[in-house]
């Protein structure tokens, strides 16, 4: 059997300010776990998480186009997300299939995009709080 490495991704969402990314740099200066780490700050914070990161955190995109380039306002595509350091970007995440439409076959796109820049795609499986409250967590997952 072959052991995985776990991850931890802290998504922000669309949380926290340019500010915090020196907090949290030096918070996480000397961290040496077990676990590989990852920061997803906002678009407009990327290139200066990575900056300021240690090398051993990561950063991610909080998602992606399924597109690779075009006339799509306010996407990011993959290749886009590697060029500013990115390593990682999440797909799939509840919010972007209820507030958004995403289907599964979206999300298998973005995931291909992902790989196919070198990004690791930190695909997302989950269920609304209306599911979990009714008991239905796994035959949503």
């Amino acid at each position: 059997m072959t052991s995985r490495t776990p991850l931890v991704a802290g998504n922000w969402k669309m949380n926290g300010r340019q500010g915090l990314l020196a907090e949290m740099a030096e918070a996480l200066a000397g961290y040496n776990g077990g676990a590989k780490v990852v920061i997803c700050p906002p678009y407009p914070y990327l290139a200066a998480a990575r900056s300021v990161m240690p090398a051993a955190i990561g950063v991610g995109g909080q998602n992606l186009s399924d597109q690779e380039d075009g006339a799509f306002t306010g996407e990011v595509s993959a290749p886009m997300l590697a060029e500013v350091g990115c390593g990682h970007v999440i797909v799939g995440h509840s919010e972007r299939r209820a507030l958004y439409g995403e289907t599964d076959a979206v999300i298998a796109d973005k995931f291909s995009r992902a790989q196919a820049a070198g990004l690791v795609p930190i695909l997302c499986v989950g269920e609304t709080l209306e599911e979990r409250e009714a008991g239905n967590t796994e035959a949503v997952v």
